[in-house]
Protein backbone atom coordinates (compact mmCIF):
# COMPACT_ATOMS: atom_id res chain seq x y z
CA UNK A 1 0.00 0.00 0.00
CA UNK A 2 1.27 3.26 -0.71
CA UNK A 3 2.03 6.13 1.97
CA UNK A 4 -0.58 8.21 0.56
CA UNK A 5 -2.83 5.30 0.39
CA UNK A 6 -2.60 4.75 4.52
CA UNK A 7 -2.43 8.67 5.01
CA UNK A 8 -6.06 8.28 3.82
CA UNK A 9 -7.23 5.83 6.82
CA UNK A 10 -5.39 8.10 9.34
CA UNK A 11 -8.04 10.36 10.81
CA UNK A 12 -7.05 13.75 12.65
CA UNK A 13 -6.95 14.30 15.85
CA UNK A 14 -10.27 15.43 17.39
CA UNK A 15 -11.07 18.81 18.48
CA UNK A 16 -10.80 19.59 22.03
CA UNK A 17 -14.34 20.27 22.90
CA UNK A 18 -15.63 24.04 24.80
CA UNK A 19 -16.90 21.59 27.74
CA UNK A 20 -13.25 20.79 28.74
CA UNK A 21 -11.64 24.10 28.10
CA UNK A 22 -14.17 25.33 30.83
CA UNK A 23 -13.52 22.61 33.46
CA UNK A 24 -9.78 23.48 33.54
CA UNK A 25 -10.38 25.12 36.80
CA UNK A 26 -11.36 21.91 38.23
CA UNK A 27 -7.99 19.50 37.13
CA UNK A 28 -6.84 17.97 39.93
CA UNK A 29 -2.91 17.83 41.00
CA UNK A 30 -2.30 14.72 39.44
CA UNK A 31 -4.22 15.52 36.21
CA UNK A 32 -2.30 18.59 36.04
CA UNK A 33 1.25 17.22 36.18
CA UNK A 34 0.28 14.56 33.70
CA UNK A 35 -0.70 17.11 31.04
CA UNK A 36 2.63 18.68 31.46
CA UNK A 37 4.67 15.52 31.33
CA UNK A 38 2.24 14.99 28.19
CA UNK A 39 3.09 18.47 26.66
CA UNK A 40 6.99 17.47 26.99
CA UNK A 41 6.41 14.23 25.14
CA UNK A 42 4.15 15.81 22.58
CA UNK A 43 7.13 18.40 22.35
CA UNK A 44 9.93 15.72 22.12
CA UNK A 45 8.22 13.71 19.59
CA UNK A 46 7.29 16.69 17.64
CA UNK A 47 10.78 17.39 17.35
CA UNK A 48 11.83 13.81 17.03
CA UNK A 49 9.34 13.57 13.71
CA UNK A 50 10.58 16.50 12.37
CA UNK A 51 14.75 15.74 12.69
CA UNK A 52 13.16 12.73 10.47
CA UNK A 53 11.27 14.27 8.37
CA UNK A 54 14.71 16.11 7.32
CA UNK A 55 16.67 12.76 6.84
CA UNK A 56 14.23 11.77 4.74
CA UNK A 57 14.47 14.54 2.70
CA UNK A 58 18.00 14.69 2.53
CA UNK A 59 18.02 10.94 0.93
CA UNK A 60 15.40 11.68 -1.50
CA UNK A 61 12.94 9.18 0.43
CA UNK A 62 9.08 9.59 1.11
CA UNK A 63 8.20 11.31 4.18
CA UNK A 64 4.53 11.93 4.16
CA UNK A 65 3.75 9.57 7.23
CA UNK A 66 6.51 11.67 9.00
CA UNK A 67 4.86 14.93 8.19
CA UNK A 68 1.66 13.79 9.78
CA UNK A 69 3.17 12.63 13.11
CA UNK A 70 4.69 15.55 12.92
CA UNK A 71 1.57 17.99 12.33
CA UNK A 72 -0.13 15.79 14.87
CA UNK A 73 2.51 15.92 17.78
CA UNK A 74 2.02 20.23 17.09
CA UNK A 75 -1.39 19.88 17.25
CA UNK A 76 -1.74 17.93 20.79
CA UNK A 77 0.78 20.06 21.74
CA UNK A 78 -0.48 23.37 21.13
CA UNK A 79 -3.70 22.14 22.89
CA UNK A 80 -2.33 20.60 25.55
CA UNK A 81 -0.44 24.23 26.11
CA UNK A 82 -3.74 25.91 26.01
CA UNK A 83 -5.53 23.86 28.57
CA UNK A 84 -2.55 24.51 30.91
CA UNK A 85 -2.03 28.27 29.76
CA UNK A 86 -6.16 28.52 30.85
CA UNK A 87 -5.60 27.32 33.85
CA UNK A 88 -2.93 29.25 34.74
CA UNK A 89 -4.86 32.64 33.86
CA UNK A 90 -7.93 31.39 36.54
CA UNK A 91 -5.03 30.91 39.79
CA UNK A 92 -3.71 34.66 40.91
CA UNK A 93 -0.20 33.11 41.83
CA UNK A 94 -0.68 31.93 38.29
CA UNK A 95 -0.99 35.58 36.67
CA UNK A 96 1.81 36.19 38.95
CA UNK A 97 4.35 33.34 36.96
CA UNK A 98 3.30 34.60 33.87
CA UNK A 99 3.53 38.12 34.13
CA UNK A 100 7.90 36.93 34.37
CA UNK A 101 9.12 37.33 30.80
CA UNK A 102 10.44 34.11 30.14
CA UNK A 103 7.66 31.81 32.02
CA UNK A 104 4.70 31.05 30.22
CA UNK A 105 1.90 28.91 30.60
CA UNK A 106 3.67 25.34 30.82
CA UNK A 107 6.02 26.69 32.84
CA UNK A 108 3.74 27.88 35.53
CA UNK A 109 1.08 25.03 35.16
CA UNK A 110 4.06 22.70 35.81
CA UNK A 111 5.40 25.19 39.16
CA UNK A 112 1.73 25.24 40.43
CA UNK A 113 1.16 21.25 40.05
CA UNK A 114 4.40 20.22 41.67
CA UNK A 115 4.61 22.81 44.98
CA UNK A 116 2.65 23.30 47.42
CA UNK A 117 2.90 26.21 49.63
CA UNK A 118 1.77 24.65 52.73
CA UNK A 119 4.45 22.47 52.72
CA UNK A 120 6.86 24.78 51.92
CA UNK A 121 7.22 27.60 55.05
CA UNK A 122 10.62 28.50 53.72
CA UNK A 123 12.24 29.10 49.66
CA UNK A 124 14.88 26.48 51.15
CA UNK A 125 11.87 24.05 51.24
CA UNK A 126 11.45 24.53 47.75
CA UNK A 127 15.06 24.42 46.37
CA UNK A 128 15.85 21.18 48.47
CA UNK A 129 12.28 19.70 46.41
CA UNK A 130 13.54 20.74 43.08
CA UNK A 131 17.01 19.65 43.74
CA UNK A 132 18.91 22.90 43.77
CA UNK A 133 20.67 22.17 47.12
CA UNK A 134 24.06 20.79 46.43
CA UNK A 135 25.11 19.61 49.77
CA UNK A 136 22.41 17.31 49.34
CA UNK A 137 23.52 13.78 47.51
CA UNK A 138 21.39 10.97 46.50
CA UNK A 139 23.02 7.85 47.75
CA UNK A 140 23.13 5.14 46.41
CA UNK A 141 20.14 2.30 47.46
CA UNK A 142 18.71 5.55 48.92
CA UNK A 143 15.12 7.39 47.93
CA UNK A 144 15.68 10.46 45.55
CA UNK A 145 15.81 13.56 48.00
CA UNK A 146 14.21 15.69 45.08
CA UNK A 147 11.26 15.83 42.96
CA UNK A 148 12.47 14.60 39.34
CA UNK A 149 9.84 16.39 37.48
CA UNK A 150 10.54 19.42 39.35
CA UNK A 151 14.06 19.65 38.93
CA UNK A 152 13.48 19.11 35.31
CA UNK A 153 11.57 22.11 35.06
CA UNK A 154 13.57 24.14 37.43
CA UNK A 155 16.38 23.60 34.36
CA UNK A 156 14.06 24.84 31.28
CA UNK A 157 13.52 27.50 33.45
CA UNK A 158 17.07 28.59 33.33
CA UNK A 159 17.52 27.82 30.05
CA UNK A 160 14.14 30.21 29.41
CA UNK A 161 15.92 32.65 31.14
CA UNK A 162 18.88 32.93 29.43
CA UNK A 163 17.26 32.85 26.21
CA UNK A 164 15.78 36.15 26.94
CA UNK A 165 18.82 37.44 29.13
CA UNK A 166 19.05 40.42 25.76
CA UNK A 167 15.65 41.48 26.58
CA UNK A 168 15.43 44.04 28.35
CA UNK A 169 11.46 43.47 29.87
CA UNK A 170 12.60 39.78 31.37
CA UNK A 171 13.83 40.51 34.96
CA UNK A 172 15.06 37.49 35.31
CA UNK A 173 16.74 37.61 32.24
CA UNK A 174 18.50 40.61 33.19
CA UNK A 175 19.78 39.02 36.39
CA UNK A 176 21.39 35.50 35.17
CA UNK A 177 23.10 38.32 33.01
CA UNK A 178 24.72 40.14 35.78
CA UNK A 179 25.19 37.01 37.81
CA UNK A 180 27.22 35.61 34.94
CA UNK A 181 29.31 38.49 34.85
CA UNK A 182 30.01 38.40 38.31
CA UNK A 183 30.61 34.48 38.88
CA UNK A 184 33.07 35.29 35.29
CA UNK A 185 35.12 37.83 37.36
CA UNK A 186 35.17 36.03 40.59
CA UNK A 187 36.43 32.87 38.32
CA UNK A 188 39.35 34.66 36.75
CA UNK A 189 40.22 36.19 39.80
CA UNK A 190 40.57 32.20 41.32
CA UNK A 191 37.75 32.35 43.61
CA UNK A 192 37.00 29.12 42.72
CA UNK A 193 40.37 27.48 42.89
CA UNK A 194 39.52 24.93 45.59
CA UNK A 195 36.46 23.73 43.75
CA UNK A 196 38.08 23.41 40.44
CA UNK A 197 41.09 21.41 42.76
CA UNK A 198 38.03 19.18 43.94
CA UNK A 199 36.81 18.33 40.24
CA UNK A 200 40.29 17.15 39.42
CA UNK A 201 39.93 14.61 42.33
CA UNK A 202 36.46 13.29 42.65
CA UNK A 203 36.09 13.01 38.10
CA UNK A 204 38.33 11.80 35.63
CA UNK A 205 39.05 14.46 32.86
CA UNK A 206 40.84 13.90 29.58
CA UNK A 207 43.99 16.59 29.69
CA UNK A 208 42.77 17.20 26.11
CA UNK A 209 39.82 18.62 27.30
CA UNK A 210 38.39 22.41 27.56
CA UNK A 211 37.06 21.19 31.10
CA UNK A 212 40.27 19.70 32.04
CA UNK A 213 42.99 22.90 31.21
CA UNK A 214 40.69 25.06 32.98
CA UNK A 215 40.60 22.97 35.95
CA UNK A 216 44.41 22.47 36.08
CA UNK A 217 44.60 26.08 36.24
CA UNK A 218 42.51 26.49 39.13
CA UNK A 219 39.92 27.88 37.04
CA UNK A 220 36.27 26.79 36.23
CA UNK A 221 35.17 26.28 32.58
CA UNK A 222 32.76 28.66 30.93
CA UNK A 223 29.97 25.79 31.12
CA UNK A 224 30.48 25.43 34.62
CA UNK A 225 30.39 29.43 35.28
CA UNK A 226 27.08 29.71 33.40
CA UNK A 227 25.47 26.68 34.99
CA UNK A 228 26.49 28.51 38.12
CA UNK A 229 24.84 31.48 37.01
CA UNK A 230 22.02 29.57 35.84
CA UNK A 231 21.07 27.93 39.54
CA UNK A 232 21.60 31.04 41.00
CA UNK A 233 19.00 33.06 39.40
CA UNK A 234 16.44 29.78 39.38
CA UNK A 235 16.68 30.19 43.07
CA UNK A 236 16.24 33.56 42.99
CA UNK A 237 13.20 33.22 40.98
CA UNK A 238 11.81 30.59 43.16
CA UNK A 239 12.55 32.31 46.50
CA UNK A 240 10.31 35.42 45.06
CA UNK A 241 7.76 32.64 44.39
CA UNK A 242 7.58 31.47 47.79
CA UNK A 243 7.71 35.52 49.20
CA UNK A 244 4.59 36.43 46.66
CA UNK A 245 2.64 33.08 47.67
CA UNK A 246 3.34 32.71 50.97
CA UNK A 247 1.96 35.75 51.95
CA UNK A 248 -0.93 35.59 49.64
CA UNK A 249 -1.63 32.60 51.35
CA UNK A 250 -1.42 33.37 54.91
CA UNK A 251 -1.26 37.11 55.04
CA UNK A 252 1.90 37.02 56.46
CA UNK A 253 5.50 38.44 55.21
CA UNK A 254 7.25 35.52 53.76
CA UNK A 255 10.90 34.00 56.00
CA UNK A 256 13.97 35.97 54.54
CA UNK A 257 16.09 32.85 52.76
CA UNK A 258 18.70 31.85 55.63
CA UNK A 259 21.72 32.66 53.51
CA UNK A 260 20.37 35.90 53.14
CA UNK A 261 19.22 36.71 56.71
CA UNK A 262 22.40 34.66 58.58
CA UNK A 263 25.11 34.57 56.83
CA UNK A 264 25.04 37.75 54.36
CA UNK A 265 25.82 35.82 51.53
CA UNK A 266 23.70 38.18 48.69
CA UNK A 267 21.77 41.42 49.41
CA UNK A 268 18.12 40.99 49.30
CA UNK A 269 17.07 41.12 45.74
CA UNK A 270 12.86 41.88 46.13
CA UNK A 271 10.26 40.54 43.64
CA UNK A 272 9.94 42.46 40.59
CA UNK A 273 6.06 42.95 40.99
CA UNK A 274 3.17 41.37 43.16
CA UNK A 275 0.75 39.23 43.15
CA UNK A 276 -1.71 42.35 43.31
CA UNK A 277 0.30 44.57 40.42
CA UNK A 278 -0.56 41.24 38.28
CA UNK A 279 -4.13 41.09 38.55
CA UNK A 280 -4.27 44.79 38.06
CA UNK A 281 -2.30 44.27 34.64
CA UNK A 282 -4.17 41.01 33.53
Amino acid sequence: MQTTSILNHLEPVAKMNKDIIKDVNNLGQTELRSLVDKYYQMQDDRIRSSAQVRESEASNESHSALDYLADQSLYLEKQIQRILTKYVEQKEVGLWLIHNKGIAGVLSAGLLAHIDINKAPTAGHIWNYAGLNPSVKWEKGKKRPFNAQLKTLCWKIGESFVKVSGSKDSFYGQEYAKRKLFETERNENNYYKDHASKQLEQKKFSKSTDAYKCYIKGKLPPAHVHAIAKRWVVKLFLSHLHAVWYEHATGKKAPVPYAIAHLNHAHLIEPPHTIEEALRKS
